[in-house]
């Protein structure tokens, strides 16, 4: 049975990031599969990496609970907005603080390569944005997506990593937010 870690990394439980991360979870229940949550905004952590890797900070229990469900998984799935471009800050901080090496990857001594710990494992990016998404990508080289998908999760050895646009978000009817709580429910019920 496929295992799947769902991480919501907005800040604001009444969002609609948070309609689209239960449509992928519901999904993902009725398929069969199982699914874990790491809700980012409930969790206890100073997100400050504040020594860089200088020096290592202690992980918090609910960081290393959320590394835990992270290691088990053989999917994991973003749900998180674009914000100036990039992540929202909580959800950089959680990066910041978890995927580190020792942990996600390990520098080789004497080289520019890396070992990368977490390969086997899949993910989906499901983001949501105020313009459409090729203009996200071709006007501004979509940093929220290279940040997430090549310089963490693919640098840590996750691979393929798929993404979904959602949007445009602003002005948007209930209408159409409802087609998208059903696109990302089939995601969730197709395990994608």
């Amino acid at each position: 049975m496929k295992k799947i870690a769902l991480i919501n990394g907005h800040p604001n439980h009444e969002s609609f990031n948070f309609a689209l991360a239960e449509a992928y979870k519901k999904g993902v229940e009725d398929s069969g599969a199982e699914i874990k949550e790491i809700i980012i905004r409930d969790l206890d952590f100073n997100p400050n990496l504040q020594f860089g890797y200088q020096k290592r900070m202690d992980l918090e229990p609910d960081l290393l609970k959320a590394w835990e469900i992270i290691q088990l998984a053989d999917h994991l799935v973003w749900v998180h907005p674009v914000w100036w471009g990039g992540l929202p800050a909580i959800t950089k901080g959680f990066i910041d603080r978890l995927f580190l090496p020792g942990l996600a990857f390990k520098y080789r001594e004497n080289s520019v390569w890396w070992d990368k710990f977490l390969k086997g494992k899949t993910a989906h990016i499901i983001t949501t944005i105020d313009q459409p998404g090729w203009y996200y990508r071709m006007f501004y080289g979509r940093p929220s997506i290279n940040q997430l998908k090549k310089s963490t999760l693919e640098f840590c050895g996750v691979k393929p990593v798929k993404v979904t646009y959602i949007g445009i978000i602003k002005n948007s009817k209930e209408e159409q937010r409802q087609k998208w709580i059903e696109k990302v429910y089939s995601l969730g019920r197709k395990l994608k």
